[in-house]
């Protein structure tokens, strides 16, 4: 991992550089149905480091899209090139991007952290940690997982509602606990 991925904001030139790409990407997808290729190689190093990312796309103030990763994998440009594509075309949620849309379409990038575990000895000494609109959490049961990026806390703006959704999102009931549950928190930067 990267150490690059705590420290400085990204530049505004490099911002503007990964919006562009994101829509490039989905035009891209478009055509010829496949993300658009990035040659990390010719990328400053903040662009061609490794990062997670989820790509969000919005129609109306409505989400039309969101795909990410949790694990930086793959270098920063390449990721939103992939996630722009995915989050689309493949989010199975939603139908297809279609090329009337395009003009339509908000794009959102978030570049995470890398995960904190959390320590807690209850769920609501769980609760009582998160930290609303800054907190994006990762939850893990055996092979059960989901996230939710910070920017949920704007349609789940109360700790409790927040914690018992993301259990429904990966795939465990909402008043479920256990003493194996991991979660882990993480800040992002947001770029719009």
């Amino acid at each position: 991992m990267s150490s690059n991925q705590d420290t400085c904001p990204l530049e505004p030139a490099h911002r503007r550089y990964l919006l562009d790409l994101a829509l490039a990407s989905i035009r891209h997808g478009l055509t010829i149905g496949k993300p658009l290729p990035v040659d990390p190689a010719n990328l400053p190093p903040p662009l061609s480091e490794p990062r997670a990312t989820f790509v969000t796309l919005k129609k109306g103030g409505e989400l039309r899209g969101c795909i990410g990763c949790l694990e930086a994998v793959k270098p920063l440009a390449i990721d939103v090139a992939d996630n722009a594509f995915s989050a689309a075309f493949r989010d199975p949620r939603f139908p297809p991007v279609t090329a009337e849309e395009m003009d339509s379409l908000d794009i959102h990038i978030a570049l995470l952290a890398p995960p904190e575990p959390m320590s807690f000895v209850s769920e609501r000494d769980l609760i009582g940690q998160l930290r609303p609109g800054i907190d994006g959490l990762i939850l893990q049961e055996g092979p059960l997982r989901g996230t939710f990026l910070p920017s949920v806390w704007e349609a789940l703006p109360r700790p409790g509602e927040f914690f018992r959704q993301l259990k429904l999102k990966a795939g465990l009931p909402e008043d479920y606990w256990s003493d194996t549950l991991k979660i882990f928190r993480y800040g992002t930067e947001t770029i719009e």
